[in-house]
Formats: structure tokens, sequence, C-alpha cells
């Protein structure tokens, strides 16, 4: 039953808004109406959709280092701090010893930096690989977020929303511009074993219908339960099974057609059965030639892990899936910052160096547009007191972005903190600016990119703002 349908009256949708009045209600109906003519007109949510305007971005890949990787250890140097080591971290007044004191105090950096590229970016020197990428990124300085705790920060940077609850950016893409291969999930998730802070609502499809959350696929084992069929049921038999099921559900949901759960879930059904066919090709990394296994570090420590996962977003994305993530962490380094973040950097950046590469050799990188960010960036100060496990704290006043691939104005490092790393100086933006100018890459108008949910229209950035022009080329 449609919504005029069940209005009982036969009048005309002109008629009955005037009746309404203008009114919220009145706004909110026409939102439904619209949802209502636009689900018939296309019954598949995750069909293709052309965006507000042009863009050669078809896919992203977001490298999610979870935990906030310290800017001032990878991309952000800051010779000051080698000054200020053990100093007391006071904001006025004169500076004390902090063996003397006990109190919170400024740490250099454990690592050396150097000028890397034609660009010139500043890279740390543990940075083997990713230094011969440089000229195709965009290093950004000006970010900054609300929380320094790691779940509500997580769910700003994936939502835009501190408290969770609302769609993550994979959601919101998908949402605007569907999917290029309707045998795959959208928007695919490749998590740690162990889920970042905050869960699975850093992928979650929020109030927008539920055929556009993420899909996690599993770090360990097989990477989709079930994918395969039991060995006594064929295809034939599974088509019977869906068919009759399909029936079943359609008609139980014409008597609730207010619940898009049903309807995702009976598409999900359908989606299983085709992903059943050409799912396991896609995972089968090992399909892959030698040098392209090599060149991604897989089969050797310690960049096996996360170099999978890096072939396998690459291969995804060429198979057409609009929205990956992948997880690395966690770089959350209060002490001992040598060690970890040192041993993190060893585990990523042979793979995120391939991973550009691979595109840029593949021709996808123009069509791809590749983000690197924590939730948060670290202190100038806070180590631990006396021997070398010098650690950093939370920081949500300055951080590094790094962006690659299509639309983005590579070779160039945009924004700045101060002398210290504590807070951005120049070209400095709230995290939904970041939004704003990610959709604005792949060709979508966060104003108009709008969903009708608790007597509302929300976006992405959840009330607007403005673009970063000095990331777009």
């Amino acid at each position: 039953m449609t919504i005029r349908q069940s209005i009982g009256i036969d009048r005309s949708r002109r008629d009955f808004l005037y009746g309404l009045g203008a009114s919220l209600g009145a706004i909110a109906f026409n939102s439904l109406l619209t949802a209502e003519e636009s689900s018939q007109s296309s019954p598949n949510p995750l069909a293709p959709k052309q965006g507000h305007f042009p863009s050669q971005v078809k896919s992203v890949i977001f490298l999610m280092m979870e935990g906030g990787p310290s800017h001032i250890d990878t991309f952000d140097p800051k010779p000051k701090l080698a000054d200020l080591h053990l100093q007391e971290f006071v904001r006025e007044g004169e500076m004390k010893s902090a063996m003397e004191s006990g109190k919170r105090y400024y740490v250099r950096s454990p690592f050396e930096f150097r000028k890397a590229g034609q660009s010139g970016a500043d890279i740390a020197v543990n940075w083997e690989h990713l230094a011969g990428c440089v000229d195709d990124m965009c290093f950004y300085r000006g970010c900054q977020v609300d929380s320094v705790n790691h779940p509500t920060a997580m769910y700003q940077m994936n939502t835009g929303n501190r408290f969770g609850g609302d769609p993550a950016m994979g959601a919101w893409t998908t949402y605007g511009l569907g999917s290029l291969n309707q045998n795959l999930p959208g928007f695919i998730v490749l998590p740690e074993v162990s889920y970042p802070q905050g869960g699975a609502a850093n992928w979650s499809n929020g109030f927008l219908p539920a055929h556009y959350q993420g899909t996690p696929l599993r770090p360990t084992g097989s990477p989709i339960l079930d994918l395969e069929p039991m060995k006594e049921i064929t295809r034939e038999h599974q088509r019977e099974n869906l068919d009759l099921l399909a029936q079943l559900n359609e008609s139980h949901a014409e008597t609730h057609p207010q619940h898009t759960e049903l309807a995702a879930r009976m598409e999900a059904y359908e989606l299983a059965f085709r992903m059943q066919m050409e799912v396991p090709g896609i995972l089968d990394i090992e399909k892959e030639d030698k040098r392209t296994l090599n060149m991604y570090g897989i089969d050797q420590e310690p960049t096996n892990a996360y170099g999978r996962k890096c072939l396998l977003a690459r291969r995804l994305v060429e198979q057409g899936v609009r929205f990956v993530q992948i997880y690395a962490g966690t770089w959350d380094s209060h002490d001992y910052i040598a060690r970890a973040h040192g041993n993190l950097i060893k585990q990523v950046d042979q793979p995120i160096a391939a991973l550009l590469t691979d595109l840029k050799q593949r021709s996808l990188l123009d069509s791809t547009l590749v983000i690197s960010c924590g939730e948060f960036g670290r202190s100038p100060d806070n180590g631990v007191r006396g021997g070398t496990a010098y650690g950093r704290d939370h920081n949500p006043h300055a951080m590094t972005i790094w962006l690659a691939g299509g639309g983005v104005n590579a070779g160039q490092t945009v924004g700045a903190t101060d002398e210290t790393g504590a807070e951005a100086v120049e070209c400095v933006h709230h995290v939904r600016d970041l939004h704003i100018t990610i959709l604005q890459l792949l060709g979508l108008d966060d104003n108009k990119l709008t969903y009708f949910h608790g007597g509302r229209f929300k976006q992405l950035s959840q009330f607007g703002g403005n673009l970063i022009p000095e990331l777009i080329a």
C-alpha cells in the first residue's frame, strides 16, 4: 500500500499538503512521498547513481589508524621539542626540570625526519617505502576534532557524530552513489581481530536504510562465514529455497511497508547468493603474481597481515566496491612511543606504499580516493618520567591527515601546527569541513545529500560547514 492509498481520501497531493499548512510536517510528508516515488522508480537502493556534479572518483579506500597516531613522530617534525626535552609542560611561567617536579613534560621525537620527493614533504626516516609516494599525497595539518576519548572521537571521524548512531561515511557514500558491483556489498570493512573502540557502530548505516551498512570481513579464517554452501546443497536447491522465502517475505512486506529492515534482509539473501559465486575469487589473493605479493609484503613479517588487507582493498575497488575501510592499530602510545610507533610503521609502511603504487600502475589512482588518519593526534608532552619510555597523550587540536588519488592537491602540505605540535594554527578546520571536502571529491554536495530523520533533514556534517579548497587540485 502506498502513502497516497493509506490516506484514504481522493485528493491531490497539493491539496493534502495545503491542508497540512506550511509546516515541518508538510516538509517531512513531501520527503516521504519523494522517497516512495524514488523507490518505485529504482527498486534497487544500491544501483549506481549520478552524483550532484561530475567527479572522476569512483571508490574510496580509507586507512583508519585507530588509536591516534602521533603527527609529531610521523609527518610533522618539531625541532623545538629537542630544546624543550624533559622541561615541564606549562603554558605560562618559567619552565622547570621534569626530573625535579614529576609533572607533565615535553618530549622530543625519537625519530629523525627527512625531506622526500620533489615536493620536499616531511616524513620520518622509518617510513622507508612511503617516502617514495609523497608526490602523490597531500598532507593536511589543520584538522581539529572535539573529543579526547577514543570511542567518541572514532565516531566523530567516521560518522560526524561523537555519540554514535549516525551513518558512517561509507554508508553516506553508497546512499549517494550506489554501488558499481551488484554482486558485492557497496561498503566493506577490514577490521583488526579486535574491533575498534566503539565497535561496529563505526561502520553503521545509522538512520539510513539497512542496505547501506558496512560489511566487515573477518581478519582470520574464512572472511565470511558460510560463504561456501554445504556440499549436498546445489545452486538449484538454493535458488528454489530463496524463491519460496521471497514469496513469503513479499507477502509480509506488503502489510508492513514501513519496515525497511525486511526489504534489506530480502536483498541480503539475494546478495549472499550472488556473493557465493563472485567473492571466493576476489578473496583469493594467492592468484596474484609473485611480484605483486612481494610488493605488498605478503607471507613476510611484519607486513603480511596488513599487506593482505591492502591488496584485498585494491582487488575490491577494482571490482566496483564503492567504499573500503581498513583498520590498523592501535596507535595509542602513552609510553614507549619509539617502540610502539616504530613497530606499527614497519607493519603498514610497505603495504600502504604498495597500494598507492599498484593503484597508479593500474590507472586506478585517479578514480580512487585514498585517505589515512586516526581519530586525533598526540600531544608534545606526557612521557613517562625517567628512562626512555617516552609517550604522548591524546590531542584533538592537532593531527596530520593525508589524502591521495583523484582530485587531490598532490605534492602539497596544507596547514601547519605551532612550534611544538600542540595546536593547528594555519588552514584550521573542524572535521566536519574535512567530511564536506571528501564528499566534494566524490561528486556529492553535503547540503543535498540529506535524509529526513528525527524531525529534520540530516547530513554527514551534522549542520553544514565549509569546503577546504586547498586540498582539491
